[in-house]
């Protein structure tokens, strides 16, 4: 998994590219996440719990895209994939996979949440 993050210095916004097949953590990092450093610890404090056994999973439902984590992998996907499944659609209304819905490690996702937070707190 390949990803980039950049920072448009005129408006303060923050971007993240993911390569292919994950391209929706980078709407997720920017979009839901942003430069919140109090959201990404929240995230990594869930995460060491997970770890530890405390707990084995999380879930937080945003504006356009959940995250959920368990013991072993990490889901980024489109809230509407959820009415999808409880509805069904035509084929044709289907989205782009890869555009609604990434799956990743989850120490993969450890050590690029680490990554998002050491650049948003470069100014």
């Amino acid at each position: 998994m390949e990803y980039q993050f950049r920072r448009n210095r005129l408006e303060g916004t923050v971007f993240a590219e993911f390569s292919m097949d994950h391209e929706v953590l980078g709407r997720w990092f920017a979009e839901e996440l942003g430069d919140d450093n109090s959201r990404v610890n929240h995230i990594l404090t869930q995460i060491l719990l997970i770890k530890s056994g405390s707990t084995n999973h999380w879930r937080h439902i945003g504006a356009d895209l959940t995250i959920d984590i368990d013991t072993e992998q990490v889901r980024v996907f489109a809230n509407v994939i959820d009415f999808e499944e409880e509805h069904e659609l035509d084929d044709a209304m289907n989205l782009y996979d890869a555009e609604s819905e990434s799956y990743c490690g989850l120490e993969d996702f450890e050590s690029v949440l680490q990554s998002w937070l050491a650049f948003i707190n470069q100014k």
